[in-house]
């Protein structure tokens, strides 16, 4: 640590000698900079200089220095505002994927700005001066070789979490001694505006923390002292010379316009004393609400550790959909005349989110159109400056242009304080930015106080019934509900008066699909919309009734990210839209994420157009199911238990079987999808009871296996029958019409057996020797053969194929790429759907016998060499196709590579074709010949083959004997 030390004291000396210059001396800094660091200089560190980045279009722009994936550093001559350049450093920051450096630095050879733009967005998590280097050099810790943990002075995100905390904290207090929970909630918010004003000069500098502490000591009630404040806060009134209430100003008539005042106990009064102590001038409102919210009324889950959405999300939809096309607008304006107009379309300009939570979405985009009308203010006065000095300084851009609805009422009053202290927080910035610009301008501030009173603004309503407020650009998060989960959360009568409502999306679609489709209807013309929706709006039932219908109708997707893990308490993958009512030229830019963990690597795409597939590949979407296919009965999903009590392990069914050996002729294996890719051998773990088709006279013979299923699944489905009665009569009672649902009723009245027991597909499986399977749920090109005794659970996808043939062309990358262009997704995991993939792909229609017997031949080396490694390093199948994820020679990808070639040949297929190109024009031609009554292949061994017994060998997952 001392020869560090002493290293960064040397480079401290060294700049200080330097003239500054961007051009001629940032080159040399850069590699000073490593040297201080430990390393022999940027070039043997890996660092790249001058890292080309292609910019909007087709111009390319040069980082300063780019140490992939650690720093970005970007450098500006001595004496420059580091500030002005934040956006360029960003911009620059989303486009150098796949490795995004995890953090940025902004320098001007005095001064080091750290950006983590995975924590924080606008403020930077540090700033170091260079004279502070050697006592502050941790804060770059990340430059040294070893990679150490920075530490940092500015983390607003940490604030933030420890402020939401404690105050959530005293809300929970408040509800568990009895408080209503609506004069609790309104109690705290009213807290938390005090607490961000005595930090930000609203209120007389620490005011509520004065009051807090006369309160403590016990010298006067919190009921009345605390209660008074808060009427003042609300009263346009002043309050008399002589009272403690003399210098505090009017708030606004929403938030204090209904005063409850509550008698705090010691500890509440303590911890909202903590609270205070907090450095509220460093909370991020755009996620203190979220935090705040996700922690109240959960005494075990605090604030500490709940998730948020960041800001960098947010900017994901906020900067394509309002600020960059606004950013182009102002600077393509030349005259005077253009940026008066562009300015009063500004101030006319509203931003509409319809699920808008704590308003995290709203804050972000207001604070970002207050910027925008700085640099419209800036480029007006630096090139009109007569003409300039009589529109003055003054921002005209407010919080009323800004509209919400949410169905929660706590998160609409969030919201509205939110968006309040956003106004006080946006003119400090505003008065910054002025005066940085180095303008000799009489600054005009707009009044921080009273605060917008927003009621008409932030709603409480159904977004899905109510009408919304016409908006120039829509953006928001809406919610996230699969097509099960929504009748489990909402009820099936408000599900089915939603689907009355919105006709056109179907059944099966994501709750989130509504707003989509809802907020294209709403736009104007040339309106902006930008949302997050689960990534299953780009596949299937979701994108029918979502992106297919936007781009369908006048829409034109500008910019979007396919797939990426959210940042947000919601463990799933989602894709980011923007889109705009009409055309709009140039290239598009794509973003997908690869992988589960939110450091996964990122791929961009720019590209002409953007499908409703989000996807920079061959769009196979309209691709026709094939009636040879459907036909074939050849792909089924494995059986669904329906209840645990199916279920048995190996000592259930010794004992079981010890007192009635009878019971083995229902007892059998049981595969599931984790256990064929996770196991040794894949070989399955459970056994499952399976009566089917006895009736209950017959199965009643069983004795053991009767008795429990009567101590197990009875009581299950006599409860979920009588809840499923309890759902029925609600949506009866609205409409007596309406067609119910009776799944649980008819499991009811068989509930000896399987919920599914697909006995069609068990009937073909019993005259077969093996079958092929792969998880139905996988993000990995894993088939295997299984032994017809065993049982396939409904996580397997069922092939009812016994060749070699087959599974070398259902195993090849050709089929995979298909798989996964055509299927939904679990997070990364893509989710096998046998109509949308097996009964649109198409097999080989003209292969010859000798390409056949090679497809067949490299099936069967590819499992061979599987079951050699596996056998002996005691692999799983997973753990095997793990090692596909490291770079080098790998004789699994070589195998594999060998089959794709042979399947490659059997369809006719050459080396540089797009196999989605060529499967979907395949598909069509073999749709065609169906319709003109012509002969098609089916999935199976082709016509060419004669003696099947050729093509079936005798390897598969068995039970050990």
């Amino acid at each position: 640590m001392t020869d560090a030390l002493n290293n960064i004291n040397k480079f401290v000396e060294y700049v200080r000698t330097l003239k500054g210059d961007e051009k001629g001396e940032a080159q040399v800094f850069c590699d000073r900079l490593f040297h201080a660091f430990g390393h022999a200089g940027y070039k043997e560190a890996g660092a790249e200089l001058e890292f080309r980045v292609k910019a909007k279009g087709k111009t390319t722009k040069f980082a300063d220095l780019l140490w992939r994936p650690r720093l970005l550093l970007e450098m500006k001559k001595r004496g420059e505002q580091l500030e002005k350049h934040y956006q360029q450093a960003f911009e620059y920051w989303l486009e150098l994927v796949p490795q995004r450096p995890k953090y940025v630095v902004l320098c001007n050879f005095d001064e080091f700005w750290v950006y983590d733009f995975d924590l924080q967005l606008r403020e930077p998590v540090d700033r170091v001066k260079l004279e502070e280097l050697p006592a502050r050099f941790t804060a770059l810790n990340f430059l040294f070789p070893e990679n150490r943990q920075p530490l940092f002075n500015n983390n607003k995100i940490d604030v933030t979490r420890t402020a939401a905390d404690k105050v959530a904290q005293v809300f929970n207090r408040l509800v568990e001694r009895g408080e209503k929970v609506e004069t609790a909630q309104r109690f705290i918010l009213q807290c938390v505006v005090a607490l961000f004003a005595e930090d930000i000069d609203l209120l007389p500098r620490g005011l509520f923390t004065e009051f807090l502490e006369v309160c403590q000591t016990n010298r006067e009630s919190s009921y009345d002292l605390i209660g008074g404040l808060f009427r003042q806060m609300g009263s346009n009134r002043p309050a008399p010379k002589d009272s403690r209430y003399r210098d505090v100003s009017y708030f606004n008539g929403g938030i204090f316009s209904t005063i409850e005042p509550i008698a705090l106990t010691r500890s509440e009064i303590d911890l909202l004393l903590a609270a205070a102590a907090e450095r509220w001038s460093k909370v991020e409102p755009a996620i203190f609400g979220t935090l705040f919210e996700s922690s109240m009324g959960k005494a075990e889950r605090h604030a500490l550790g709940a998730h948020y959405t960041s800001e960098a999300d947010i900017q994901k939809v906020v900067l394509p959909t309002i600020i960059r096309p606004w950013r182009e607008r102002i600077e393509a304006a030349n005259t005077l005349k253009d940026l008066l107009a562009l300015r009063l379309e500004l101030l006319d300009f509203k931003v509409l989110d319809p699920a808008c939570g704590s308003g995290n979405f709203l804050y972000v985009a207001y604070r970002e159109l207050k910027r925008l009308e700085a640099q419209l203010l800036t480029k007006i006065h630096e090139n009109f400056s007569r003409a300039a000095n009589a529109i003055g300084t003054m921002s005209l851009v407010k919080t009323s242009q800004f509209y919400g609805i949410d169905i929660k009422r706590f998160a609409v009053e969030l919201a509205k304080v939110t968006l309040m202290l956003a106004k006080k927080l946006a003119l400090d910035e505003e008065n910054h930015l002025l005066q940085t610009a180095q303008m000799n301008l009489a600054l005009e501030l707009d009044r921080a106080l009273p605060l917008d009173n927003l009621d008409q603004n932030i709603r409480c309503d159904d977004a899905l019934f109510c009408n919304w407020t016409e908006a120039d650009a829509i953006i928001g998060n809406p919610p996230y509900q699969s097509k099960n989960k929504m009748q489990q959360e909402y009820g099936v009568a408000y599900v089915r008066r939603v689907r009355a409502k919105y006709p056109g999306v179907p059944g099966r679609a994501d709750f989130c699909v509504y707003w989509f489709r809802r907020a294209h209807d709403e736009l104007k013309p040339n309106g902006r919309a930008g949302l997050v929706g689960t990534n299953t709006i780009r596949q299937n039932y979701s994108r029918e009734g979502g992106l297919d219908y936007i781009v369908g109708n006048g829409g034109t997707i500008t910019e979007a990210v396919s797939t990426q893990v959210w940042s947000g308490d919601a463990a799933v993958h989602v894709s980011l839209v923007n889109w705009i009512k009409g055309e709009q030229e140039n290239k598009k830019k794509l973003y997908t994420q690869h992988g589960d963990s939110k450091d996964s690597l990122w791929e961009i795409n720019d590209i002409d157009s953007i499908n409703s597939s989000l996807s920079a590949k061959f769009d196979v979407i309209t691709a026709k199911r094939l009636n040879v296919n459907i036909e074939s009965k050849t792909c089924y999903q494995g059986q669904t238990h329906g209840h645990e009590g199916f279920l048995l392990t190996t000592e259930d069914v010794k004992k079981i079987i010890a007192r009635d050996p009878k019971s083995m002729e229902v007892i059998f294996p049981y595969l599931n999808g984790e256990e064929l890719v996770s196991n040794y051998a894949s070989i399955p773990e459970r056994f499952v009871i399976d009566l089917h088709p006895r009736d209950i006279f017959q199965s009643r013979s069983f004795s053991e296996i009767i008795k429990r299923l009567e101590g197990k699944v009875l009581p299950a489905r006599q409860k979920a029958a009588e809840d499923e009665e309890k759902r029925n009569a609600e949506v009866l009672a609205v409409n007596p019409s309406t067609k119910v649902n009776k799944h649980h009723r008819n499991f009811l009245n068989k509930w000896w057996l399987l919920a599914y027991p697909r006995q069609e597909m068990l009937n073909k499986i019993n005259n077969l020797s093996r079958y092929i399977v792969c998880s139905r749920v996988t993000k990995r090109q894993i088939f295997e053969f299984i032994s017809s005794d065993i049982r396939p659970n409904d996580k397997l996808q069922v092939f009812i194929l016994a060749d070699d043939y087959s599974f070398g062309i259902i195993n090849s990358s050709i089929h995979w790429e298909w798989f996964k262009a055509k299927s939904t997704t679990l997070t990364a995991r893509f989710n096998y759907n046998a109509e949308s993939i097996w009964e649109t792909f198409p097999f080989p229609q003209s292969p010859t016998l000798t390409q056949a017997k090679k497809v067949a031949a490299a099936a069967v080396k590819l499992r061979q060499l599987r079951r050699k490694v596996m056998t002996e390093n005691q692999w799983s199948l997973r753990e095997l196709y793990r090692t596909l994820d490291l770079p080098g020679d790998n004789p699994l990808r070589k195998a594999q590579a060998e089959l794709d070639a042979t399947v490659r040949e059997a369809y006719g297929m050459k080396a540089k074709d797009d196999p989605l190109k060529f499967l979907f024009e395949l598909n069509f031609e073999v749709a065609n010949r169906e319709t003109q009554g012509l002969s098609v292949v089916a999935p199976g061994l082709p016509p060419v083959v004669k003696n099947a017994s050729e093509f079936i060998t005798d390897d598969c997952v068995r039970m050990p004997e």
